[in-house]
């Protein structure tokens, strides 16, 4: 497995683990909206993940905590690509 498929697999079960747990709660209420609006579970579960990611790399870069608030600003701009700080 190429390093970018394994980063790519641990985002999504970090949305896996979010919509099972429901928090945050914005999660899932992201994941319904782009089903409703027509897209795939596989093709849903993948905009979060991007979210997800966007909100890793906010991290790493800037040496500072999760943003919740961020990261549920970028969900409710779904599909459109997460922005980053």
């Amino acid at each position: 497995m190429k390093p970018g498929d394994i980063l790519k697999q641990q985002f999504l079960e970090i949305v896996d683990n979010q919509l099972e747990d429901n928090d945050p709660p914005e999660t899932k209420q992201a994941f319904d909206r782009l089903r409703k609006e027509g897209y795939s579970d596989a093709d849903t579960r993948a905009l979060i993940a991007q979210c997800v990611a966007a909100e890793m790399f906010n991290v790493m870069k800037n040496n500072k905590p999760y943003d919740n608030e961020r990261y549920v600003k970028n969900l409710s701009r779904l599909p459109e690509f997460p922005i980053e700080d």
